[in-house]
């Protein structure tokens, strides 16, 4: 009975597949492969979007006829702050015609011409002289925007006077009845089709 058991035991161990079976080499090299291809489809689905991603740079780039650079801070830091790139760039341009040093007879500064106390109420204890950094001054300028398209319920024109006017003349031309455009939201949206913003 012993014998048998063992005899038994030994034809399973014989039948069944071992490291160095060809069965069990070719599912090794399965997994193997079928992994590389996993990391190949991914690393050209990544590709393929940093191509997109500089083809759009590229085209605003050249539209806007501004440095590469410039472009891929607003498109990028757009992006982030949940703004439609083709808005932040009508913005921009119409703001500052981007010049990082710009400076408004009221004083607004930078790209996004951005008050010193409205930067303020997003980043506390912000310096004028730090909104002249590029980045810092998209960032808030664009936040700021955001903000206002959400606040006013996607009214993107209210939105836009809101941010070049103020909120209290606005809202003061809104109270008596007054249309509180100055034409500065037909300009920047001019043959624009988008709400403004991405989720």
């Amino acid at each position: 009975m012993i014998y048998e058991n063992q005899q038994v035991n030994e034809a399973r161990a014989a039948s069944a597949p071992s490291d160095s079976s060809p069965g069990y080499e070719e599912e090794q090299d399965g997994s193997a492969s079928n992994a590389q291809v996993r990391m190949s489809r991914n690393e050209l689905a990544m590709a393929n979007a940093q191509l997109e991603r500089w083809n759009r740079i590229f085209a605003f780039s050249n539209r806007y006829n501004i440095g590469a650079q410039l472009a891929g801070s607003i498109h990028d830091i757009a992006l982030d702050e949940g703004i439609e790139p083709e808005l932040a760039f009508r913005l921009v341009r119409v703001e500052s015609e981007f010049k990082e040093n710009a400076v408004s007879p009221v004083g607004a500064v930078g790209l996004t011409q951005l008050m010193p106390a409205t930067a303020r109420y997003f980043e506390k204890g912000i310096t004028r002289e730090r909104l002249y950094d590029r980045e810092t001054n998209l960032r808030i300028g664009f936040r700021y925007l955001r903000g206002l398209i959400r606040e006013y319920d996607g009214n993107l024109e209210l939105a836009l006077l809101v941010y070049n006017r103020g909120p209290t003349a606005v809202e003061r031309s809104r109270r008596e009845g007054l249309d509180p455009s100055n034409g500065y939201e037909r300009r920047l949206l001019r043959g624009y089709k988008g709400d403004g913003v991405v989720n």
